[in-house]
């Protein structure tokens, strides 16, 4: 805790000589990145803080539009931001450098100070100053921990980002959740008391498009290595043949269903973007038994936790498919004993 501390003093002596802060989104943003952000925004305007928010590369998710502060997000990308203009990047819920853009090679400009804020356990400290906790469930814990200690007033529209935050990342049942998860969201509640309605808007967004997507992947069930690695998967053309897109998987948890089989230990879906590029998501009901974050970053660029992690293989369907095979196979033999 001593070391939390001082990494909390740290970065709030950074953030009192800034005079121009920038936030930014991770690509396809999920609620912990997007609560993170603009929680920190309606904390740094409380300090008399200029501050700007991107989306990167991906578009500001509409399913998360309802949060307070949403409308300043600006659709705009690392690459085409004026950086001359910030003196300090707070990077939130970023793995790594791709998670600020993966549109090319991100290099910060000698005058920029960054700052990574994250719980990611293959966050490699790219920053200058670096608060990463791969103990905690989601960064917006993280987050309320470090406003507390600043004297930052918790109010509505903090409490409202941080419980999305908190609610996507761990459902208050995945892996690294615990009593501080809870205790911080009952204190969180009762600041915003309507917080039925925040989840609620957050469960019921998905769209006709992304029920025939579920039914598409779950047709596709394949399990490997005696029955414990299932892998559901979709081909760019069959996205194409039924007009969908990576995009309508939003809202769509197809592999924690996957996972939620208990035979099922690691489970897989594989979104063939388009030819030789796949997006995988990985999910496993065994978290102290398969490092998942370990597999990811094996098989093509990845990262996350070992209960769940993502990767994105530069190969084709077919191709991505037999190297997470061989790649479980090979990291972890007892999976076909077992």
């Amino acid at each position: 805790m001593t070391n939390f501390y001082q990494q909390a003093n740290q970065i709030k002596k950074e953030i009192d000589s800034a005079k121009n802060i920038l936030l930014h989104l991770h690509p396809g943003p999920d609620g912990d990145s997007v609560g993170s952000v603009l929680a920190t925004y309606h904390a740094l305007k409380q300090l008399g803080k200029k501050v700007s928010i991107i989306s990167g590369d991906s578009p500001p998710p509409d399913f998360l539009s309802h949060l307070p502060g949403f409308k300043h997000i600006k659709f705009q990308n690392y690459f085409q931001t004026e950086l001359e203009y910030f003196d300090l990047f707070i990077i939130l819920d970023s793995a790594d450098l791709k998670f600020i853009s993966d549109q090319g090679p991100v290099i910060f400009p000698p005058h920029l100070k960054t700052i990574n804020i994250d719980h990611h356990s293959t966050n490699p400290a790219y920053a200058n100053l670096n608060l990463v906790d791969s103990n905690s469930p989601a960064t917006s814990q993280i987050l309320y921990s470090l406003f507390i200690k600043w004297g930052i007033t918790i109010d509505q529209k903090i409490a409202a980002c941080l419980l999305t935050g908190l609610y996507t990342d761990t459902a208050f049942k995945y892996d690294y959740t615990n009593w501080q998860t809870f205790d911080i969201a009952a204190k969180l509640s009762k600041i915003y008391p309507r917080f039925p309605s925040l989840f609620s808007k957050v469960d019921n967004t998905n769209t006709p498009q992304t029920i025939k997507l579920a039914g598409l992947l779950l047709s596709s069930v394949h399990t490997y290595l005696n029955n414990h690695l299932a892998i559901a998967s979709v081909s760019a053309q069959k996205l194409k043949q039924n007009k969908l897109s990576k995009s309508d998987s939003k809202g769509l948890d197809a592999t924690n269903l996957l996972k939620s089989v208990s035979a099922w230990h690691i489970a897989v879906t594989l979104f063939e973007i388009q030819p030789k590029l796949v997006k995988a998501s990985f999910r496993t009901n065994l978290p102290h038994k398969y490092n998942l974050a370990k597999i990811a970053t094996t098989v093509g660029d990845g990262g996350g936790h070992s209960a769940a992690a993502g990767s994105t293989l530069k190969m084709s369907l077919s191709q991505a498919q037999t190297k997470i095979v061989k790649t479980v196979s090979r990291l972890y033999p007892q999976i076909e004993k077992s």
